[in-house]
């Protein structure tokens, strides 16, 4: 009685058949046409990197690293700058992308800098630093919602409230200079300096007070400011060569810059209304 022959298949045969009828699948849910990867997956990957630096950041927190913590805010930066450049040059700008970058942005600027600044040294004072340490997390989704109700799809040059991603690296720099920071805070006595910074940083992010935005790297942008291009560019220089002080100078600079600009804007309308009556 002879064996039936076993059937014999090239080795990979069934793998190719499965992938040939998936992909027949898929062309005959899009009407025959191949499926095209959607302009918004490259920007929106670089979304979700700027969220995995978020959560490792948490991590690193609850490990007691915070120098770890505090560069990982800092890639998260990059990242989120990287999907708005993107977006704009391969001109995936959408809805879908604008809403992910905000749930992204309140887990790595706003979540991961409260828990750090509460760690470093807001949780010996119990209850009242937890309220203050919460403070930036909680008028970030603030600040996050109210750009995303006024977002018009175009970027400005300005942006109203301070950014979070400023906020956290205020803080960022606060944690790298921690001996510095430290030093101010025996010199006080307290931990004064620490609740007023975190609670201004809070205020400034839901206020109306204006902010330049992050100079963008276009021949367009560039000639239509070339100040704030240059002083862009003297960031970057100074954050390079003396990196943690850097840091925290430019923060403090780019701060109290916004702040004389709106002062100066408020005086001039005072000026300006007691001259109307006179003439």
């Amino acid at each position: 009685m002879l064996r039936a022959k076993k059937k014999q298949t090239r080795p990979g045969l069934k793998q190719r058949r499965f992938r040939q009828r998936l992909i027949s699948y898929r062309e005959s849910r899009n009407g025959g046409s191949p499926r095209k990867i959607p302009r918004a997956a490259v920007p929106s990957f670089f979304t979700l990197m700027n969220l995995f630096c978020g959560f490792l950041s948490l991590i690193q927190v609850l490990e007691g690293r915070l120098e770890y913590a505090g560069w990982l805010i800092l890639l998260a930066s990059f990242f989120d700058m990287m999907d708005g450049t993107l977006a704009r040059l391969t001109n995936g700008s959408s809805p879908f992308g604008t809403e992910l970058d905000s749930l992204c942005d309140i887990v790595s600027f706003g979540v991961a800098p409260a828990f750090m600044i509460y760690v470093f040294g807001l949780q010996e004072y119990g209850t009242p630093g937890i309220i203050i340490a919460s403070l930036p997390a909680l008028a970030g989704a603030v600040r996050l919602a109210r750009f995303n109700a006024n977002y018009e799809g175009e970027k400005s040059d300005y942006f109203v409230g301070m950014p979070i991603p400023v906020s956290a690296m205020v803080i960022v720099a606060i944690v790298l200079n921690a001996d510095l920071v430290r030093r101010l805070v025996e010199n006080n006595g307290d931990m004064s300096v620490i609740f007023i910074t975190v609670i201004l940083l809070s205020g400034l992010m839901v206020s109306n007070i204006k902010f330049d935005s992050a100079p963008r790297p276009s021949a367009e942008y560039i000639k239509r400011n070339p100040r704030n291009t240059l002083i862009g560019i003297l960031a970057l220089v100074v954050m390079a060569v003396f990196r943690e002080p850097g840091l925290l100078a430019v923060m403090v600079s780019y701060v109290i810059l916004g702040l004389a600009r709106s002062f100066g804007g408020f005086v001039k309308a005072l000026r300006s209304a007691d001259a109307e009556p006179s003439e």
